[in-house]
């Protein structure tokens, strides 16, 4: 056997080998399962994680843009015309929230964390100076306190009403923008702090939030089923609320928000409780996305989620008291509230009834710009990029007994929404990029060796298709013409040998030598 034959041959094993192999492996997933397997071991809160740092301390810098609605036009709204409001922002501020206090519950399988925030000014990406600034907005305190006083006879409104006008408290007020964010001493809860002490005297929507936790919270690890990586197990001590009106509304489902199991697919929705919105939320596939050279999935809560029950019955159980709804893309909050007539939204009322967005002169609701969205790996299940939007609202109606909302036509009025928003940085891209394509080459591992076996394939019809055509050239070379010419009379003598004719099987007998 020459070594051209044994060459092809031994090509030929080898690539029946490969092809035999790496399909197999290709059928079975060997590969991806045991990559499969291993993230799902690795991706856990546990101190042994790789990923456990990052849980703690979250690198990706996070930050708040807070943007207020200015009313332009009070005392038309105040005689029963359409409010007009002017945005005006944003206010920036960096936002820290590290874990604390943790400790690890049930042999590892639950931890117990606080999570603090606290927030920094940023001036270079804010419009202005929230000490300078001033705002003409819905005296909030004025509202809850004529809200509370609803359900009280008529003759004790009136009081109260005469009592707020000799203060000069009217229903719009005038401050600074870290006034109404951070707080200011309220003249009326002042009075109402020496009548009842544990009513607090000083009034901002983010009044005693910088440096405190939203609530005590227990989460499972993970390390019993990586389905329930960082899902929320208890909120200060409940596994459910008692604020709504049904068993579905009550529940805590789902994550914070920092982190989700890996492996997500297209298909699923994905639960978060937001505690500043007193109940969970769901998201749902929207497109694929790119970030910073990694491929995400953008989920994003679908219209059901702030659908009015009429056309949603699964969100009746939002209605409190139950029946007492509101229309699509608004959800009333007084229950988590102190009772104060709050209203949450998306932005501009995005995906809210018309009827919402027509009652306020300003409003331009648009996706690009008030979609809530996050943007996942979906391989290892961490957040790439995170858009969370939320609107705070009150309801002004008509109060009997307060002269100065005889007019008013009832109206979801719009305060302020915040922007929070965080892409992960340029180092923490860089290290998930190189682990994603050390997954995805050992998970395509397989077809690297179908690959191999594919090109040694052509190889060997290469090689073989060769040999064929020189054996060919070989066979063609064996048989040589003489002559063309037709055989003619000889004169040779009869004792000497004729010629075999014009052609011959071996060289003529004369060109030989012995």
């Amino acid at each position: 056997m020459t070594r051209r034959s044994c060459a092809i041959y031994a090509t030929g094993i080898v690539c029946a080998h490969l092809l035999i192999v790496g399909i197999a492996l290709v059928v079975a997933q060997v590969f991806q399962t045991m990559i499969h397997s291993r993230l799902k071991k690795e991706m856990t809160l546990t101190e042994k994680s790789q990923v456990f740092e990052s849980w703690k301390n979250p690198p990706p810098p996070v930050y708040m843009e807070y943007y207020f609605f200015n009313v332009t036009n009070p005392e038309v709204f105040l005689a029963g015309g359409k409010a007009a409001v002017k945005q005006i922002g944003p206010y920036t501020y960096r936002e820290y929230r590290p874990r604390e206090n943790i400790t690890f519950l049930e042999n590892g399988t639950k931890l117990y964390a606080l999570n603090p925030k606290s927030f920094v000014f940023v001036p270079e990406k804010s419009a202005g100076d929230p000490e300078v600034d001033i705002i003409r907005t819905v005296n909030i305190p004025f509202v809850a306190v004529m809200s509370e006083l609803n359900s009280y006879s008529f003759f004790l409104r009136t009081f109260v009403s005469m009592y707020m006008n000799s203060l000069g408290i009217e229903i719009f007020m005038t401050r600074t923008v870290h006034e109404v964010l951070w707080g200011f001493k309220d003249p009326l809860l002042t009075k109402l702090h020496t009548l009842r002490p544990e009513v607090d005297e000083y009034f901002g929507l983010m009044w005693k939030k910088n440096g405190t936790h939203e609530g005590e919270f227990v989460f499972h690890t993970g390390e019993q089923n990586y389905l329930d990586y960082g899902k929320i197990d208890t909120w200060n001590g409940l596994r459910e609320m008692s604020w709504w009106s049904s068993n579905q509304s009550n529940m805590i489902n789902g994550t914070d928000g920092a982190v989700f199991h890996p492996l997500i697919n297209r298909n699923e929705l994905l639960y978060i409780f937001a505690a500043d919105l007193c109940r969970s939320i769901h998201l749902a596939y929207v497109e694929d996305v790119e970030v910073k050279g990694i491929q995400a999935y953008r989920f994003a809560p679908p219209s059901d989620v702030l659908m009015s029950p009429k056309e949603n019955p699964a969100n009746e159980g939002f209605c409190v008291p139950a029946g007492d709804c509101l229309g699509t893309g608004v959800l009333k909050v007084s229950v988590c509230r102190e009772g104060a007539p709050i209203v949450v939204s998306f932005p501009h009322f995005y995906q809210a009834d018309p009827k919402y967005i027509n009652a306020v002169e300003g409003l331009s609701p648009n996706k690009e710009e008030h979609e809530t969205y996050l943007d996942l790996q979906p391989t290892i299940g961490v957040p790439i990029r995170a858009c969370k939007r939320a609107q705070l609202n009150i309801i002004l109606k008509r109060v009997q007994g307060f002269p100065k909302t005889k007019f008013i036509n009832e109206t979801i009025f719009p305060i302020m929404f915040v922007n929070e928003t965080a892409t992960i940085d340029d180092d923490s891209a860089s290290q998930m990029r190189t682990l994603l394509l050390i997954v995805t080459l050992v998970s395509n591992f397989p077809l690297l060796i179908v690959g191999m076996g594919i090109i040694l394939l052509l190889v060997l019809v290469v090689l073989f298709c060769r040999n064929r055509q020189k054996k060919t050239v070989k066979d063609d070379t064996a048989y040589t013409q003489v002559s063309d010419k037709p055989d003619e009379p000889s004169e040779t003598p009869a004792n000497q040998p004729m010629r075999n004719g014009s052609y011959i099987a071996m060289s003529p007998v004369e060109a030989q030598k012995c």
